[in-house]
């Protein structure tokens, strides 16, 4: 009995089986006929510019846009329905420091993982220096292009284009930079005529040309009127993006502004005839953060905790005011105490008082560039240096309001040097702090209007300047 029942379920698995590599068959022979062939897929170039140092978006608030996160999410998106270029205009480094160079290098690295096809070198970049620049593609293997800058006896130093071949096309990349940006060891030819230059060795290899020109609105919107032999010019540090539009036959567009915006350009599949189409996209929050990216992160603020950069090493340093006093130096909150006692119990319940930890909370503590806005005296005499070797700087104490105050505690009868009411917006900006208002953030720290048996040793400030924070 237990056989004979046995055949019938055997033959059922055996039917089954057969339909199930049938159907699998047919599913696989329809997602075939339906999927294009390689040379009719699109072809999408995205293309960044003037990331100024913006690993993240330029902001610790909500609703900032920006930062390699988003855009390595975004690139991949692309890339489940188009064969993606991605390239950069140019505009990386947000300075020269030590620093600033971490995270060039953090940056190039993002945009290797994205797989970066050509980073086009912009004015921030010359400024780092040749040997900084070819320090920075080595260590990273991000591939660095310039058509029409020299060293100092006029040789190029990196390749001026590369041709990248998908879906049939083979598209090449040319970049160029303004003359104005020349510096130290640095000479730029006149970008027309490198592009010209490229194009004469590039005859007959490809089947479509993108300039990334890193120039100022008026000399790009000049050079893609000079060239109609190119598809797009696509720049460099404009203020604002400039989305894409025709000069003539050429397609002209920019991406610019700290990271926050990409262009992309669609390509006619191979064989087709057409200038491409294209947009500029923001990078919202609407974008998650990619994971490739955020291991990326991870690793640089873990070498910015292992470097502890001081403000010397950052570009970050304050100018001093003119006609600086001797004995300008921080004295420290504590000193403060002494005399304000009123005041500081009001700045111990404060945000003020809490922002190093609100900073640590984030994870955004061993970044030079937060540390800024939360910690007292950054960069001045007597002021924050490192955590290890000024902890009691931690927060945003009286002086990061009031100035270096030590003359202050010596002589209080010589006022406090900065006009506090002034220092508001050096971090409560339009990036950092965009709801700021000043009457209503005043009623938050409300000080200085202390009366009773135990007043401040100099008691209430003069009418005109009892609301400065």
């Amino acid at each position: 009995m237990l056989l004979l029942a046995d055949k019938p379920l055997r033959s059922g698995c055996l039917v089954i089986g057969v339909c199930a590599v049938v159907l699998a068959s047919c599913l696989w022979s329809c997602r075939e006929e339906k999927s294009p062939p390689a040379n009719e897929r699109r072809v999408v170039v995205v293309v960044s510019g003037d990331t100024a140092g913006w690993i993240i978006p330029c902001g610790c608030t909500t609703h900032q846009s920006g930062g390699l996160l988003r855009r390595g999410t975004y690139v991949e998106k692309q890339r489940e329905e188009a064969d993606v270029i991605l390239l950069d205009a140019g505009g990386a480094p947000g300075g020269t420091s030590p620093y600033q160079r971490l995270k060039f290098e953090a940056i190039l690295e993002g945009e290797r993982l994205m797989g970066l096809a050509a980073h086009n070198i912009g004015g921030p970049e010359v400024a780092l220096g040749l040997a900084n620049l070819q320090e920075a593609s080595r260590k990273t293997g991000a591939r660095l292009i310039s058509a029409n800058l020299r060293d100092s006896v006029g040789r190029p130093v990196f390749d001026g284009w590369t041709i990248i071949e998908t879906a049939g096309r083979r598209l090449a990349v040319i970049g160029v930079i303004s003359p104005r940006y020349a510096a130290g060891d640095v000479r730029i030819e006149d970008p027309k005529a490198a592009v010209l230059a490229s194009l004469q060795q590039l005859e007959g290899r490809h089947d479509g040309v993108v300039v990334m020109a890193y120039l100022p609105e008026d000399e790009l919107q000049r050079l893609a009127t000079e060239l109609p032999e190119v598809d797009a010019v696509i720049g460099g540090p404009t203020g604002q993006p400039i989305a894409p539009r025709a000069v003539g036959p050429t397609v002209l567009a920019a991406a610019t502004n700290k990271g926050k915006f990409l262009v992309q350009l669609e390509f006619a599949a191979a064989g087709n005839a057409g200038p491409p189409t294209g947009q500029v996209v923001e990078l919202t929050g609407d974008w998650p953060d990619d994971r490739g990216q955020l291991a990326n992160l991870r690793r640089y603020l873990e070498e910015l905790n292992r470097r502890s950069f001081e403000p010397h090493q950052t570009d970050l340093v304050p100018s001093a005011p003119p006609d600086v006093p001797p004995g300008y130096r921080v004295a420290g909150s504590a000193t403060c105490r002494e005399c304000h006692e009123r005041d500081n119990e009001l700045w111990d319940a404060s945000r003020h008082a809490k922002a190093w930890e609100d900073l640590k909370a984030m994870e955004r503590h061993v970044d030079p560039y937060c540390q800024q806005c939360h910690t007292t005296g950054y960069g001045l005499p007597g002021g924050f240096v490192t955590v290890a070797k000024s902890p009691d700087r931690l927060g945003v104490g009286c002086e990061a309001c009031h100035g270096p105050s030590q003359v202050h505690v010596e002589e209080p009868e010589r006022r406090t040097p900065f006009d506090a009411k002034d220092q508001c917006t050096r971090c409560h900006d339009q990036e950092n702090s965009p709801a700021f208002g000043y009457e209503r953030y005043w009623e938050k720290i409300k000080h200085g209007e202390t009366k009773g048996t135990q007043p401040d040793r100099l008691g209430p400030r003069p009418s005109g300047t009892e609301t400065q924070p």
